[in-house]
């Protein structure tokens, strides 16, 4: 049975209360391989490799001075979130997930994410809490208001 807090999550599967045979398979997703579902180790490694490049943005644009300062963090963060939403709405995928073989896909499969997705989705990862609540798709309180899953694409 659903819990009473998916009933207003778009995308959310309230209702049947049936559990999927493999993460995504509600979204006709393959169990393995090109398309199917990010880990959440992967996707945590792909937000270190974010966040990581826009610390060395912040750094390069303010110089090294700017390290230790009080406004440091929230300059990273904006950097973090400008290119995070940029890149998701427009590729499909942050540098972090293109480093990591993933990308961000609408749960309707349709071809872009989009900018209000993307800005949305961007939003309730910064607050993080929402990236800590996992449903059996693999998919956070962020990737369900979004419509969004992140899968796993392999290189040619």
């Amino acid at each position: 049975m659903a819990r009473w807090i998916e009933s207003w999550l778009p995308g959310s599967p309230a209702g049947n209360g049936d559990v999927p045979g493999h993460p995504g398979e509600q979204f006709g997703l393959p169990a393995t391989g090109h398309y199917s579902v990010a880990g959440v180790g992967r996707r945590i490694g792909g937000i270190c490799i974010d966040w990581l490049l826009a610390y060395l943005l912040v750094v390069l644009v303010a110089g090294t001075e700017a390290i230790g300062t009080p406004e440091l963090s929230w300059w990273v963060l904006g950097a973090w979130y400008a290119v995070t939403v940029l890149m998701v709405a427009v590729l499909g995928a942050s540098p972090g997930h293109l480093a990591l073989g993933m990308r961000v896909a609408r749960t309707d499969m349709a071809r872009h994410v989009g900018v209000p997705r993307a800005l949305l989705r961007t939003a309730m990862i910064a607050v993080v809490i929402p990236v800590i609540f996992i449903d059996a798709d693999g998919r956070g309180w962020q990737d369900r208001a979004s419509t969004t899953i992140v899968v796993r694409v392999l290189r040619a």
